[in-house]
């Protein structure tokens, strides 16, 4: 097919973490699966640099961070992972920085980042700070060179920094990846689609915002990455509502404050002080639930690790799959979930700081092992174990913290908040509260297993688009991938200077035809109403394939060549705007052909193989991880074959390469 029977030709389309991650996975598997054979050909297309790609591309603000601790990152398999290829150790990025400062081993190739204040910020980076993303810029340019070091010489890989346009081909013959900057494609045998985050038009909600925008000359940005964001146009002063409170107000919040010449300094009692510039806008924020998502931990488990997963492991999984009912996951999936999560917590507890409890580790364990999730004797169990309700969980007030809630004036409401975020990253940053970082790791534990109830069709239309996709992710991300502490403490001096303003919980935005300017309201607040001429969706794009920025996947959607994954029963139909993909190897859904592709491959953020993060914490068996190497090594076996099957309308086919 490559038109050298010689060679195979395989075309990944993207080049940041995802496809590194693959390639470090072709790596590992090549001695086993590729020695001897003939020559394999790897192009990536990719108009941003290997290894980091766009997201993390080193051309983007200092001041935007990480939230994850150095410790907490790798790109490497280890101990933990269940894969069928070799386990590579590698260092996290704690441990690659350590090298440039001479208090850990050099890791070939050794290359010092060429900027100066990069390779600064690694030699003084310890493993629980909490990174710029230009640091991890380095460490996955890093990562893509080893893996190219460690490719046999049979393997080469090209980057062409350029966007793929389309893909098109017969499923029987070979794919043409047509390029934007050339009029010839690239001929391949397979053709892995791992584009990571993709933006997206704006919706029409949006594009109304930007019309009364544009209509009174005010301010609009619809959700975009926060590094890509164009903030010229906010003038110094000038009032902004942002709608979202996670990550992306975050960056945007420093970007606008110190990105426009503002510094903080340091009293005496540790608190934070902000000293505007007087270039800075004046911040309105608030959400669904009015807060900032939780702070990260910034300790150490102080226990032995939890032995997960307990209550929710694949066996748990087959058990439900097995029911043979549809399945709500509030109603069927939550309470063994929550149990997990629960487990992790007081397991830590117990471990950790068993004079805070008042009953023996195996007593509890063997009495919650009986015991469901709702009921007043688990209830009763904890209370009699846990004497201090500080350390107990209670998903609740966790998860609506303003629920009930109401303040007479604004001011009162500032005061109320910034108690709230105090408290809050006191008890993060306290190794004495570490039990939240045992539920934490439970959480992960059991992030990657709801895709295969998804997969199964067992989860209602309704659950996966109210309980999955809207509360479950919701409630992930503002439990475990919040912002680092520090962001907290200058989030409470910007409140304090008056540069952010809380504006409560289930916010809606509305518009004035009379003043020209967006509202905000707020049942927290009652009766109180923001003007502002600006308006900022402080929150990523969503996914969506009627919607995309990506030109390969409109032009394939628009030809019928893919799918989005829609789920549908007899009550509910939902569209997650997600790439549909096989969850066995991730090949694309393709209506055309009835079936899969047989040589289209789609992995990461785009497509509906949900939970799966291109990078993860070290031992926790990455999702990501394993299914890298479950595609490399079908791709090496493929390739090296000349042949590829698939289930093709209920019956396996095969289809030359060569």
């Amino acid at each position: 097919m490559s038109g050298d029977p010689s060679s195979a030709v395989l075309v990944v389309v993207g080049a940041g973490p995802r496809a590194t991650g693959l390639l470090e996975r072709i790596a590992a598997n090549a001695p086993e699966l590729w020695a001897g054979r003939r020559e394999l050909r790897i192009h990536l297309v990719d108009p941003h640099p290997p290894g980091p790609g766009r997201v993390w591309r080193d051309e983007q603000s200092g001041l935007l961070r990480m939230n994850s601790m150095a410790e907490d990152v790798t790109m490497f398999t280890d101990e933990s992972s269940t894969i069928e290829g070799p386990v590579r150790p590698g260092p996290s990025l704690a441990e690659w920085a350590a090298q440039f400062s001479g208090r850990g081993p050099r890791h070939p190739p050794y290359v010092e980042p060429a900027d100066p204040d990069v390779l600064a910020e690694l030699r003084s980076l310890t493993g629980s700070d909490f990174p710029t993303r230009r640091a991890q810029s380095a460490y996955l340019d890093w990562v893509f060179r080893r893996a190219l070091a460690e490719l046999p010489p049979t393997v080469t890989v090209e980057w062409h920094r350029t966007t793929a346009t389309a893909v098109t081909g017969p499923p029987d013959g070979p794919q043409q990846v047509h390029l934007a900057d050339r009029a010839t494609p690239l001929t391949a045998d397979l053709v892995v689609l791992a584009q990571g985050h993709i933006g997206s038009l704006p919706a029409a909600g949006d594009r109304d915002l930007a019309a009364f925008a544009r209509r009174h000359g005010r301010f609009h940005l619809p959700p975009e990455f926060s590094a890509d964001a164009d903030l010229s146009g906010l003038r110094p002063g000038e009032h902004v509502i942002l709608r979202g409170f996670g990550l992306a107000f975050i960056d945007l919040m420093s970007m606008l404050t110190e990105g426009r010449g503002g510094t903080y300094r340091t009293e005496p009692d540790g608190t934070l002080t902000y000293l505007p510039s007087g270039r800075e806008p004046v911040l309105h924020v608030g959400s669904r639930r009015g807060v900032p998502y939780h702070s990260k931990t910034r300790y150490q488990l102080q226990g032995p690790r939890p032995p997960l997963p307990r209550y929710f492991g694949p066996d748990a999984v087959d058990g439900l799959l097995a029911e043979g009912r549809p399945l709500d996951l509030r109603r069927d999936v939550w309470p063994l979930m929550a149990k997990e999560i629960g487990f992790g917590h007081y397991h830590e507890l117990f471990h950790a700081h068993p004079g805070r409890t008042a009953l023996p580790w195996p007593d509890f364990v063997a009495a919650y092992d009986r015991l469901d999730w709702y009921g007043d004797e688990r209830a009763a169990l904890v209370a009699k174990a846990v004497p201090d309700p500080a350390d107990r969980l209670d998903f609740e007030p966790l998860d609506h913290p303003l629920d009930g809630l109401s303040f007479p004036t604004p001011d009162a409401f500032q005061d109320h908040l910034r108690d709230h975020v105090a408290r809050d990253v006191t008890r993060r940053e306290d190794p004495e509260f570490s039990a939240d970082l045992g539920a934490f790791l439970a959480l992960l534990s059991l992030y990657g297993q709801l895709p295969r109830l998804v997969a199964a069709g067992r989860l209602t239309a309704r659950s996966v688009a109210e309980h999955l996709d809207g509360w479950w992710q919701g409630f992930f991300n503002f439990l475990a991938s919040g912002p680092p502490g520090f962001r907290l403490r200058q989030l409470l001096a910007l409140s304090t200077a008056g540069v952010v303003r809380f504006l409560g919980a289930g916010i809606r935005i509305g518009t004035d035809e009379t003043t020209g300017t967006f509202t905000a309201t707020s049942a927290t607040v009652p009766g109180h109403t923001v003007h502002a001429p600006a308006l900022i969706e402080a929150y990523l794009p969503a996914a969506s394939l009627d919607r995309t920025e990506d030109p390969l996947l409109r032009e394939l959607h628009r030809a019928g060549a893919l799918t989005e994954e829609v789920i549908a029963d007899a009550t509910h139909t939902h569209r997650s705007g997600l790439l549909a993909v096989s969850p066995a190897d991730g090949h694309v859904l393709d209506p055309s052909v009835g079936g899969t592709h047989p040589r289209r491959i789609a992995l990461g953020a785009p497509t509906n193989s949900r939970a799966v993060a291109a990078f993860a914490r070290p031992r926790t068996d990455a999702p990501a991880f394993r299914q890298n190497d479950a595609v490399a090594r079908a791709l090496l076996r493929a390739l090296g074959a000349g042949r590829v099957t698939w289930d093709f309308s209920n019956s396996e086919q095969e289809v030359s390469i060569i």
